[in-house]
């Protein structure tokens, strides 16, 4: 069975608080993903990619109709320290949050955390410029001592 059909079988918001337990292949990199080791009964995303489906309008809900590839896009810390990936559906641009696993992958999400860093919205040679721009003398060899 798999998890796109399963909202025909139960009655509206069963997911909300009921585990499911049924293993299911990543429709991304094809791992075979069960809820063992993830430290939850409600397993949304791959551990490996950490891609999703879109199946829900509400956590658990399994009310959309859309089913696209939901692609993780970003990460961010919850107030008590927890840490969740934010997934946009690459068909309709929805977006959900979805707190992280304990068998998920270290590097995908420290790669995903990086990433705004890695790839900022300006070229990293004109931070001096910049920095002399809003009032600082721009050098950054003054911020090392």
């Amino acid at each position: 069975m798999n998890r796109e059909n399963k909202r025909k079988q139960y009655e509206k918001g069963y997911y909300k608080t009921h585990p499911c337990s049924d293993a299911f292949s990543c429709k991304v990199c094809g791992r075979l993903v069960t809820p063992d080791g993830a430290a939850s009964s409600h397993r949304n995303h791959c551990p490996n990619c950490l891609f999703s489906l879109h199946v829900d309008i509400e956590p658990g809900d399994r009310e959309s109709d859309c089913g696209g590839i939901m692609e993780p896009i970003a990460v961010w810390v919850r107030k008590s320290g927890e840490w969740a990936v934010i997934h946009r559906c690459k068909r309709c641009g929805a977006l959900s949050s979805n707190r992280v696993a304990a068998d998920d992958n270290p590097m995908k999400l420290m790669s995903i955390a990086m990433k705004p860093l890695c790839e900022p919205p300006f070229p990293l040679e004109r931070i001096e410029e910049m920095t002399a721009c809003m009032g600082g003398d721009g050098s950054l060899t003054k911020l090392a001592k």
